[in-house]
């Protein structure tokens, strides 16, 4: 269930993150893959490659080329992140997953732009300064911010922020 991943994905970013580790790597799945371009948008990640077992070499990581996938190799693939700090400080402190398997929850455009402007809707807070909201939308995976701008709503997934 592509849920579940991000769910497991966002406990793993903030552990790692609390660990002050600047490399990390996630299970490769579509879903995950969107997340994390959406937070690499919105700034909160240095970037994000995908990589075999072992990382990438951080020398060589601007021309790091990933080997294609195939079906011999797509199990044992990564996606392999890279934190951001800012004064010996993460940039992403606290990362949590809003909908679950058994609870997906979904704000239509009236509610995300409340959500946008600090006010409560869709039994969510308000976004704070420096927050981020990740919604999976029918445009594809998208910060709450741009899915305002795209005037689409969709499925609440996760929450960043410092």
């Amino acid at each position: 269930m592509p849920i579940a991943n991000v769910v497991n994905m966002c406990s793993h970013l903030q552990n790692a993150s609390r660990a002050r580790l600047g490399l990390t790597s996630v299970q490769h799945s579509k879903y995950n893959l969107h997340v994390l371009l959406a937070l690499h948008r919105a700034g909160f990640l240095s970037f994000v490659t995908r990589g075999g077992p072992f990382p990438p070499d951080p020398a060589t990581l601007s021309t790091f080329e990933p080997e294609p996938l195939t079906t011999a190799n797509v199990a044992s693939q990564r996606l392999w992140v890279g934190l951001k700090y800012s004064d010996n400080q993460p940039v992403m402190r606290h990362v949590a997953s809003i909908t679950t398997p058994k609870r997906p929850i979904t704000a239509n455009l009236s509610a995300l732009e409340r959500l946008c402007r600090g006010f409560d809707a869709s039994r969510q807070r308000g976004l704070n300064l420096g927050e981020a909201m990740v919604v999976g939308t029918d445009l594809g995976t998208l910060e709450i911010r741009e899915a305002v701008e795209r005037k689409v709503g969709g499925l609440l997934l996760c929450r960043v922020g410092p």
